[in-house]
């Protein structure tokens, strides 16, 4: 069987990035984004409040704050959030609004924090996933977990590679499962102890009056900040739909504002209602169980006392849409990772790869990415989610604040551009003020437990990033310096037209953007072999990438664009006398789109033998080659393989 064959099985068939009706199917409408997105915000009540909880110690009485608390800080990060919707609706998120709004270096230290965050969401919520699942089963299934993370994350790598839609159609039924099983399990666990409810606030007080007896005011809310702080994985993935803005569906500010209404909603509800669940049933951690497990279990037997059978089969059920819930969040990493990898790449912070489009309209390469660095801090942290809660809440509250304070800045600058800009301006400074608390406090409280490794993770992203980006810069400087030397060369006085004719000897250049590396192709093959090529055909295969296909419009412009480029080398050869035309493409893969066109050209003209340019670097490495696309070599290949001849000439950059 053919590796074509192979792959069209495991990832589909390919689908045609021109089609008018592939962008409208892939578009996300809020529902649906609401699970691909939102299941990150909402698998958080898993472990979040579980970690807040176990940080309050033997106080628990303090639990209600927290309940609170979580859910009023859901909707304040989620109201600010709205803004950057309105503001990006090209997505970007955090990246983009610490770029725009604050710095390019900023910028780059929030888009660093979220390539770690979604890593970080790939492999906290397959940990997560797993010790829920392993919650119900026996005990000697423990050293087995970290290899059941590793094949879940193997399964998600394919299902997104299939495509974005394709993978959340698959977990939707999963998301539907947990909503509705952990609303009725906490509406029903309220309600049984609704008669703990009337004295739940009065003892609170009475209890935390008595603690700041003994500890003073100031240990109170040290304590109170720091579980507080311990639980800000609880607000994680609310970011994500700022991010993936161009993944949904039109009119996508409305789509999102709709996407992050839901997700406020059913996090509020679910993290703070678990919160309070732990309270009302005097939760308390059992080894092997998480300590939803445990509370659902007290639950369950509760309400069907005497069916120990049916209860256990009933707690399985509502652990395994656990875990499935926490898997499909697992799927945002491999959503939002690439995403900011994307939009890192057109600023040149990262390899431009990133951007290119697999068959199927996914950025093959971020998936791949995510899913090895996932699999890699798992192993390293040995899937301990107190430890990677720690990393995922430092980098995840890293971007909050900077995104906020960027917020902030804008309305601060552009007061006379909105009646309501006081509002924004005071709700931006309050979450920033929230989340830059949480920040500091889990870096000081636990620098030690793996605050540590998040800064050094972070300023090593950074660091390579900054030497990529110094590399590709200099690189366009230098192409920009031959553009300008073959900028002068002079239009010729012919202002007709000149057919090529395929019976006569013919040149074919494969050109870029570059019009400078296309005149010096076509100049170089004049003065090698003057006289001996009557036609001159100029192709271009256009990389349909992800800011390419991500924008109404862009395809559009990219078109016009290139277009353009070919109509200049056309008009020279024409103003020279020399018959001209021209070719363009457009394609996933733009090795496999120029070499279709030239196999097109060569049945139309016979006599043609192929030219292109490559840039060649003084000093020449691993990292130079992986920073740029190797593409004349991959179709020279393809077209010797053809039996067409090409030559690829020198450009030294």
């Amino acid at each position: 069987m053919k590796n074509k064959k192979i792959r069209e099985i495991i990832l589909g068939k390919a689908l045609d990035p021109m089609a008018s009706e592939t962008r409208h199917s892939m578009a996300l409408v809020a529902f649906l984004a609401w699970v691909g997105l939102g299941a990150d915000g909402l698998s958080s009540s898993a472990y979040g409040p579980e970690e807040t909880f176990k940080a309050l110690g033997g106080h628990t009485h303090l639990g209600l704050y927290m309940a609170i608390a979580t859910a009023i800080t859901v909707f304040i990060i989620a109201l600010a959030y709205n803004q950057v919707i309105e503001l990006f609706p090209t997505g970007g998120g955090g990246y983009r609004v610490a770029t725009k709004l604050v710095g390019p270096y900023l910028g780059l230290i929030s888009g660093c924090a979220l390539i770690l965050d979604y890593v970080l969401t790939i492999a906290i919520s397959i940990a997560s996933g797993v010790d829920a699942l392993a919650s119900f089963l026996p005990i000697g299934f423990q050293p087995y977990k970290l290899w059941a993370e590793a094949f879940f994350i193997a399964m998600l790598i394919v299902m997104n590679l299939r495509g974005l839609k394709e993978a959340i159609q698959i977990l939707l039924p999963i998301f539907v499962g947990f909503v509705l099983t952990h609303l009725v399990l906490i509406v029903y666990g309220i309600a049984a102890h609704a008669s703990y409810l009337p004295d739940l606030v009065p003892g609170t007080l009475e209890e935390t009056h008595t603690l700041a007896g003994s500890i003073g005011w100031s240990g109170v809310a040290a304590m109170l900040l720091l579980a507080y702080s311990q639980g800000g994985g609880t607000y994680t993935g609310l970011e994500a739909v700022s991010n993936n803005v161009n993944l949904l569906a039109e009119p996508r500010v409305r789509t999102g504002k709709i996407t992050m209404l839901y997700m406020a909603l059913s996090l509020a509800v679910t993290a703070g209602g678990i919160i309070l669940l732990y309270l009302l049933w005097d939760a308390s951690p059992i080894h092997g169980e998480t300590l939803n497990a445990t509370t659902f279990r007290s639950i369950i037997e509760n309400a069907n006392p005497g069916g120990e059978v049916a209860n256990q089969i009933m707690l399985a059920v509502v652990l395994a849409f656990e875990a499935g819930l926490l898997f499909v969040a697992a799927n945002t990493g491999f959503l939002g990772g690439p995403s900011v990898l994307s939009n890192m790449a057109a600023d040149s912070w990262v390899p431009h790869k990133f951007r290119y489009l697999s068959t199927r309209l996914v950025t093959q390469n971020g998936i791949l990415v995510m899913g090895i660095a996932a699999l890699a801090i798992l192993f390293w942290t040995g899937g301990s989610v107190t430890l990677l809660v720690v990393l995922y809440s430092i980098s995840v509250f890293l971007t909050f604040a900077i995104s906020l304070f960027g917020l902030c800045l804008y309305w601060a600058r552009n007061r006379r551009k909105g009646t309501h800009w006081l509002r924004r301006l005071l709700l931006s400074a309050l979450g920033f003020v929230i989340c830059a608390g949480i920040l500091v406090i889990l870096l000081v409280e636990r620098f030690a437990q793996g605050g540590w490794a998040t800064a050094l993770i972070i300023g090593a992203i950074a660091t390579l990033c900054i030497f990529i980006r110094k590399h590709y810069r200099e690189t366009k400087q230098a192409i920009h310096s031959v553009d300008e030397v073959f900028a002068t060369q002079p239009f010729g006085p012919n202002r007709e037209p000149v057919e090529p004719n395929p019976d006569d000897q013919t040149a074919v250049f494969i050109v870029g953007t570059s019009r400078g590396g296309g005149l010096h192709a076509l100049l170089w093959v004049q003065r090698m072999f003057p006289g001996h090529f009557k036609n001159f055909l100029f192709v271009n295969a256009r990389t349909v990438d992800s800011h390419a296909y991500g924008g109404e419009g862009a395809m559009d412009k990219m078109r016009e664009e290139a277009s353009e480029t070919l109509e200049y080398f056309v008009d020279f050869c024409h103003s020279h006398g020399m018959a001209a035309s021209s070719y363009l493409g457009f394609g996933t893969d733009a090795v496999e789109e120029v070499t279709r066109l030239c196999e097109e050209i060569s049945r139309e003209f016979p006599h043609a033998i192929y030219f292109t340019s490559k840039l060649i670097f003084s000093s020449d490495n691993w990292l130079v080659r992986m920073l740029h696309n190797q593409a004349s070599l991959a179709v020279q290949r393809r077209l010797h393989l053809e039996g067409l001849q090409m030559v690829i000439l020198p450009m030294k950059v």
